[in-house]
């Protein structure tokens, strides 16, 4: 009878940041991997659903931190050409870290704070999938960003729906 050594295997060095998200790096979304729909709600019923167009969408991930930056470039005939965007400095995990916090401000000819609620659907070392909903009152709206809608399409909310895979650094 003999005893043999078996080769243990050797784990990776921790990554550096929390474990909700990619390696650290600029990440972007490609244009047809990125989606993103207006919804205008009155009631029970939508009066109005228009896609967006992502016209620039990435995350960046520090190395050595928790400070995250997640940027959107929305572009659409909706918007009558101009461009909402959406910036965030942070992004805050709930639940075990499948659900994302992400404080930012959005801004079409004005400024307004409000928080996205991300899912992450899929993370690994170079990707992240999410999809995330911001549901907010239309007339505060409407007076902080300039945002208006067609006048035969009445509103008391509006959705705004993304989801994007945030793939290979940018």
């Amino acid at each position: 009878m003999t005893t043999e050594t078996l080769p243990t295997a050797t784990l990776p060095p921790p990554r550096p940041g929390p474990d909700w998200l990619p390696d650290p790096g600029t990440y972007g979304a490609a244009p047809d991997r990125c989606i993103v729909e207006l919804t205008a709600r009155l009631g029970p019923l939508t009066t109005l659903r228009r896609r967006l167009t992502a016209l620039d969408a990435t995350l960046t991930v520090a190395p050595d931190s928790d400070d995250c930056v997640l940027s959107l470039e929305l572009a659409g005939r909706l918007l009558g050409g101009r461009t909402l965007t959406f910036v965030s400095t942070s992004l805050t995990p709930t639940d075990e870290a499948t659900r994302l916090h992400v404080p930012g401000e959005l801004a079409l000819a004005g400024p307004a704070e409000v928080v996205f609620g991300f899912r992450v659907v899929e993370r690994t070392a170079d990707r992240l999938l999410v999809l995330g909903t911001l549901r907010l009152p239309y007339r505060p709206l409407r007076r902080r960003t300039g945002l208006t809608l067609p006048r035969f399409r009445p509103a008391a909310r509006i959705r705004l729906l993304v989801a994007a895979e945030f793939t290979c650094p940018a």
